[in-house]
């Protein structure tokens, strides 16, 4: 039945229900083998599928439908999401095509400094940290650092490096990941972005230093995954995602902690004009970063 069903298209089925003259139809199916059959199909055509007529609609609600879309661990991510005030009500009422709605749509938590939301295409989690939330070396001294606003980021500030010796930005986070391959990549900018007249102009006067030495980019998680690379700052006046690193979940069984960290220590030369909007958790198989 498996076989049969994959090779099916949604087209054929939508038009075995509304337009065959056979005696016995896929609208004559009883609605609880209707939506047995339509777990097999991604959420998209499943939708389609609840436009066919009111047995297709009910049978395309059906909870144990929508849960296999979910990833092992959405009770994590709603946990994360949901925040504190009446949580487990919401969890005990929601019906789970309410989950997958909800947890597809960008999240704010952890104050608003993380943002989660699941990939359509893969059902794969897909996280977003603010610079808000890193440690930055010097941070604190307007001499150095700034967060300045910006609708140029999801969380409508970025920090901006106007010049300094020793650069290191340390992140952390403990996620649960479901099952898979996920690639870390910090979303960076040379230059400072402002609008001038409803146009976007990009200030270049304090980029310096990023082509002399190359900076670092590291990864290590809880269970003993390190990554290590190099890589120049390049492209002034446009967003660009550095890889960092990948790891793999093998076995969710809680959440794991995954630390990266981009730096440039040599003080020899000052470095500076950088724009740091956070970091992006994705699967690794995403072929645009851009929409990011």
């Amino acid at each position: 039945m498996g076989a049969a069903v994959s090779s099916t298209s949604v087209a054929e089925i939508i038009d075995d229900v509304t337009t065959s003259s056979s005696t016995t139809r896929l609208g004559d199916i009883p609605e609880s083998c209707i939506s047995f059959i339509m777990k097999s199909f991604d959420p998209k055509e499943i939708c389609q599928l609840a436009k066919v007529n009111k047995t297709f609609h009910r049978a395309s609600s059906a909870d144990f439908v929508w849960e296999s879309k979910l990833p092992q661990t959405y009770n994590f991510l709603l946990n994360k999401v949901l925040g504190d005030n009446n949580k487990e009500d919401l969890i005990r009422t929601m019906t789970k095509k309410e989950v997958y709605a909800k947890l597809c749509r960008p999240n704010f938590f952890d104050g608003g400094t993380k943002e989660v939301w699941l990939d359509r295409k893969s059902g794969q989690v897909c996280l977003f940290i603010s610079s808000k939330s890193f440690k930055i070396t010097g941070i604190d001294d307007r001499r150095y650092w700034n967060n300045i606003p910006t609708e140029e980021s999801r969380f409508k500030s970025v920090a901006y490096l106007q010049q300094m010796w020793w650069v290191e930005v340390l992140g952390e986070v403990d996620f649960e990941f479901p099952r898979g391959k996920y690639s870390i990549y910090f979303r960076l900018h040379l230059g400072k972005t402002s609008k001038k007249l409803g146009r976007r102009v990009c200030d270049l006067a304090q980029v310096h230093g990023w082509d002399i030495k190359p900076v670092r980019f590291q990864l290590s998680t809880s269970d003993g995954q390190n990554s290590l690379s190099q890589c120049y700052l390049s492209g002034p006046g446009e967003w660009a995602h550095y890889h960092v690193g990948d790891f793999v979940i093998d076995k969710p069984n809680g959440p794991k902690t995954i630390k990266f960290s981009l730096a440039q220590i040599d003080c020899t030369h000052t470095k500076g004009g950088l724009c740091i909007d956070g970091a992006v958790i994705c699967p690794t198989e995403h072929e645009n970063t851009k929409q990011f």
